[in-house]
């Protein structure tokens, strides 16, 4: 009776199948350094310090805010072309406002409105007719002393900011 000698080792499948996890594994992880290293980093940012000290800042006027107690009404009108707001506080009146819409779609673009007074504690300005959507609002003062946020919706007439807002 005569034996045939043993196949090869590369013509079994089984050494075929151990080697293929770890020779997926080398190239998803060169794939994985290529896309390191061609792509960008956005959420790094270069003046990572001064952007931290303008945040310290913007703090700073939110408690300011609060300390003056600070609360303001937004009032759009139907057709998206002004904002009325009316602000209640217990220091001066500002001569005017800043407002800024920020939008949270990035198909939209930001607006910045001054507003001008109009009686003690009313200011209105114009405004671009913005896209429908949601929207971060952002009010100070002129002299950018306080600062108050919120949140609007297309549609939606008012926005109350702050605690008396």
């Amino acid at each position: 009776m005569a034996t045939q000698p043993p196949a090869p080792w590369y013509r079994h499948r089984w050494p075929w199948i151990l080697m293929a996890g770890p020779a997926i594994v080398v190239v998803a992880g060169i794939g994985t350094a290529v896309l390191a290293v061609e792509t960008d980093d956005p959420v790094v940012a270069d003046d990572y310090y001064t952007q931290g000290l303008g945040i310290n800042r913007q703090l700073a006027r939110e408690q300011h805010a609060r300390d003056l107690a600070v609360g303001a009404t937004l009032q759009f009108n139907e057709d998206g072309t002004a904002v009325r707001a009316s602000i209640r506080t217990s220091g001066p009146m500002p001569a005017a406002l800043r407002l800024s819409l920020l939008p949270l779609a990035r198909t939209a673009e930001k607006q910045e409105i001054t507003l001008a007074p109009l009686a003690p504690g009313v200011f209105e300005g114009p405004m671009k007719r913005p896209q429908a959507g949601n929207w971060d609002v952002e009010l100070e003062d002129g002299a950018a002393t306080w600062h108050l946020e919120g949140a609007w919706r297309t549609g939606s007439p008012r926005v109350a900011l702050g605690p008396n807002g």
